[in-house]
């Protein structure tokens, strides 16, 4: 079983160079490689870690060289846990991207870019799951921070190109300090293996370890958007394709937060920061659920949302007790599905409606109640309404608070419940908005361009306004004929730019506005709504597997033992 350990990093890694040796070519042949690679990683993730319930953590030293030299991968309940919600919420995405047509856009770049790229960001995040060391800890997000730059600027916009940057810079800076880290806690212990630092770190001078402790916990809080180190993420994934926004919203946050987990239970228990983390938990709630209730587009209210409801798993981790780490690991596991399927729901309004702007929404209630449906019922989960999966999480980390006792655990306890309240003003100010009031004059006709193969070059913006004038006068339909070819709603061959409005999406080159969602996207949506509410049915099983993991991580013994074999 053990041997089973590495292929989730392996296998999306392998499958990457077949699909760039294919390329642009053979659409067909590359959706079907996608979805079986992530399938496949699926069924794998759930079989680890079923068998790390049952038989204790698995690991494997690769190239059996043992610690401190060979590269060790540990699957235990909590990385089994993560690595099978990861798993099915990038397997939706993708099946969702295809719906959008976002691939199908590759045959105008030399090499295929959006499935090699998506298979790399999931390689990546399974060895920051599985990683048993600093150092492949730190591969593992190199590897995210590689493929996500790729997927935020597909498209070439100045936007998103503007927005990339930004996020690159931000985790190159972190990225370096974790560097300074790593190279600091090799020199006070001589190993970068987890186990081996859980045993030698006690020996290190107390400064020493709390300098460590601190350097780690502000590398994971940047990529984790915990205030005040969350000021580049509203700004950089509203930017991105909806798909890719959706992963990135959901996924690669809470890869920040599951290595706060790991290292604060398996190196530092008993941490001494443990008041400033619960500030920093407080903070990011207020002043993120704060935020949320003052933006008036979709995506940077969910955007907020996100950076408040880190600080609810901040919180668990900061209590650092059995009943608050089990919490935690139930709303990290609640959050990724339900913040993603909220982001992928803001991308079948904007795919509907060419717009995310509440203010220029309305009606959808009534003009598409099944995708009310899809908001609604994700949108109360994160409200935390009982007995939603939200309750759950919610509950066990503010009962943990107050057994814990305090003025900060009782202060945590009190932002929570606000928190959740202002929460649920937010989502119901985007229901009253977006779907139940009637829809505001001048709403976008259908076929208004959202995606374009080649975009103007950035910074026209007055070329680009006055295409969507000429577009609009036009009217829908005059653009291109039905079945026409690429480019022919601009005359021979030339670029749709964005805004435009034509009567077909151009066999792929655009994205366009569409009362007809198509069925994929739906299909996906559906299904992540449908795994947001199995985390309700199964809330007994969930929080049972969730304690146990709490005492394996609090316990230490047993990761210690698979690893180094005592």
């Amino acid at each position: 079983m053990n041997a089973l350990v590495p292929l989730p990093v392996l296998l999306p890694l392998c499958v990457t160079g077949l699909k760039l040796a294919i390329g642009p070519r053979l659409h067909r042949l590359q959706r079907f490689i996608s979805i079986a690679v992530l399938g496949a990683v699926l069924v794998l993730s759930v079989v680890l870690m079923v068998a790390a319930d049952r038989h204790g953590p698995l690991s494997v030293h690769l190239g059996d060289f043992a610690p401190p030299v060979g590269i060790t991968l540990v699957a235990d309940r909590l990385a089994g846990l993560m690595l099978t919600v990861s798993s099915a919420v990038t397997l939706l995405v993708l099946v969702y991207s295809l719906g959008q047509g976002m691939a199908d856009r590759d045959d105008q770049a030399p090499v295929g870019v959006f499935h090699p790229a998506y298979l790399i960001l999931v390689a990546g995040v399974s060895c920051t799951f599985l990683a048993g060391d600093l150092v492949n800890l730190y591969v593992g997000f190199e590897i995210m921070l590689v493929a996500s730059f790729v997927l935020l600027t597909i498209g070439g916009t100045a936007t998103r190109i503007r927005a990339g940057s930004t996020y690159v810079i931000i985790s190159l800076f972190s990225s370096v300090l974790f560097l300074i880290a790593i190279a600091m806690t090799y020199a006070v212990a001589g190993t970068v293996n987890l186990a081996q630092l859980s045993l030698r770190l006690q020996e290190v001078p107390l400064g020493v370890r709390t300098l460590l402790e601190a350097m780690l916990l502000t590398v994971f809080a940047i990529k984790a958007a915990v205030f005040p180190l969350a000021a580049w993420l509203p700004d950089s994934y509203p930017t991105a394709p909806a798909p890719v926004t959706a992963v990135f919203a959901g996924l690669l946050t809470k890869v920040g937060v599951y290595s706060m987990l790991r290292t604060q239970t398996l190196l530092f228990p008993g941490h001494r920061l443990g008041d400033l983390l619960m500030l920093a938990a407080l903070a990011s709630m207020v002043v993120g659920i704060l935020g949320a209730v003052a933006q008036t587009d979709l995506k940077r209210v969910l955007s907020f949302t996100l950076i408040s409801h880190i600080g609810y798993m901040v919180f668990g981790i900061a209590l650092a007790g059995h009943g608050s780490i089990s919490g935690a690991i139930v709303y990290v596991a609640h959050h990724i599905t339900v913040q993603t399927t909220l982001f992928l729901v803001a991308g079948l309004i904007e795919r509907r409606d060419g717009t995310t702007e509440l203010t220029r929404l309305g009606g959808l209630a009534k003009a598409a109640p099944l995708l009310a449906v899809l908001f609604f019922v994700p949108a109360m989960n994160l409200a935390g309404i009982p007995p939603l999966s939200g309750f759950i999480g919610k509950l066990g980390l503010m009962r943990a608070g107050i057994d814990a006792g305090g003025g900060w655990a009782w202060a945590l306890v009190a932002g929570s419940a606000a928190t959740s309240l202002l929460t649920l003003y937010a989502m119901a100010k985007v229901w009253n908005l977006a779907f139940w009031r009637d829809a505001p004059p001048g709403a976008e006709e259908e076929g208004v361009v959202l995606e374009s193969a080649e975009d103007d070059e950035p910074g026209d913006d007055e070329d680009d306004e006055d295409d969507r004038e000429e577009g609009r006068a036009s009217g829908p339909g005059r653009g291109t004929g039905r079945g026409g070819d690429a480019g022919a709603g601009t005359g021979g061959g030339l670029p749709v730019p964005a805004g435009a409005v034509v009567s077909e999406g151009f066999l792929g080159q655009s994205i366009t506005t569409t009362k007809r969602l198509p069925w994929p996207m739906t299909a996906a949506t559906a299904a992540a709504v449908a795994l947001g509410l199995s985390y309700t049915v199964l809330g007994g099983p969930l929080t049972t597997f969730t304690q146990a993991a709490a005492t394996e991580l609090l316990a230490r013994t047993p990761y210690i033992e698979a690893v180094l074999g005592r």
